[in-house]
C-alpha cells in the first residue's frame, strides 16, 4: 500500500523538480543509488521495471526506503499494463509511470488512490490522461515529439497541464533551463545522472554531488 498520497507524490515532484529513472538488478548497487539521489536532495525516485524480477528488487528498495531514507518516495516505472501496475501497487509503489497510456492502468491506480504518470505525445493523449484523472503527465520521448516547443504549445491553450519530459533531458544548465522556461512541472531523468563511469567505479559520492548540484541548477533556472 503507497505511504504517500497522490497530492504529496505531486507536491514532492514538484518541489525536487527531477524524478530521476534508474534501474539496477542489483539490491545493493541500488540501494547506494538510491541513497546518492536522497543525500543529494531529492526525494522522489522511479525504479523502472527493465529486468527479470525488477519487482522484487522494488520490493526490497522500497522496504530500504520507508526503513532508513525518510521523506523519499519511491515509484516504479516502464510499466505498460494493468497486471504489473497491480503488482507494483502492492509492493507500495507510490506512483506508477508508463511510457504510454493505458485506460485499464488509470482504473488500477484510481482505485487504489495512487498517482498515475501515462507517456502522452500529442496534446489529445494528454487530454485523454487528464479526463481518466492523471494529475502529472509524461512527456515521451520528448526531445522526438518536439521538445520545448511542444510544451509550450501544449501550455497555451491548456495552462493548466502538468508535464514531466523524460527523454532528452540532460544536466546541463543551459537545457535544463529550455524545459522550465517552457513550462514543465519537473523533469525525468535517467542515464544522464548516473553516469557509466560513475557506476562502474561506484563513487557514490560523486553520485550525491551530481545530484546536488542538480538540485541547484533546477533551483537557479526556476527564478
Amino acid at each position: 500500500m503507497a505511504k504517500y498520497t497522490k497530492l504529496e507524490v505531486f507536491q514532492a515532484m514538484k518541489e525536487t523538480g527531477v524524478v530521476p529513472v534508474f534501474f539496477d538488478a542489483d539490491i545493493e548497487v541500488s540501494k547506494a543509488v538510491l541513497k546518492a539521489c536522497y543525500d543529494g536532495g531529492i526525494r522522489v525516485f522511479e525504479f523502472v521495471n527493465r529486468g527479470d524480477f525488477a519487482h522484487e528488487v522494488f520490493a526490497e528498495l522500497n522496504k530500504y526506503a520507508l526503513a532508513e531514507l525518510p521523506g523519499m518516495i519511491l515509484g516504479a516505472g516502464s510499466i505498460v499494463e494493468e497486471g504489473t501496475t497491480a503488482l507494483y501497487i502492492q509492493a507500495g509503489a507510490n506512483f506508477i509511470v508508463s511510457p504510454l497510456m493505458n485506460e485499464n492502468m488509470a482504473k488500477i491506480c484510481n482505485r487504489r488512490k495512487v498517482m498515475w504518470s501515462p507517456g502522452c505525445g500529442t496534446i489529445s493523449e494528454i487530454n485523454k490522461a487528464q479526463e481518466l484523472g492523471s494529475d502529472l503527465v509524461k512527456c515521451f520521448p520528448a526531445s522526438q515529439v518536439g521538445g520545448p516547443d511542444f510544451i509550450k504549445a501544449v501550455k497555451a491553450p491548456m495552462p493548466w497541464t502538468d508535464i514531466m519530459p523524460t527523454g532528452g533531458v540532460s544536466l546541463a544548465k543551459d537545457n535544463l533551463k529550455g524545459w522550465f522556461d517552457a513550462g514543465v512541472t519537473c523533469v525525468g531523468m535517467g542515464s544522464n545522472l548516473f553516469p557509466k563511469d560513475v557506476m562502474a567505479s561506484k563513487d557514490w559520492a560523486k553520485m550525491t554531488a551530481m545530484a546536488k548540484q542538480l538540485i541547484e541548477d533546477i533551483k537557479e533556472v526556476r527564478k
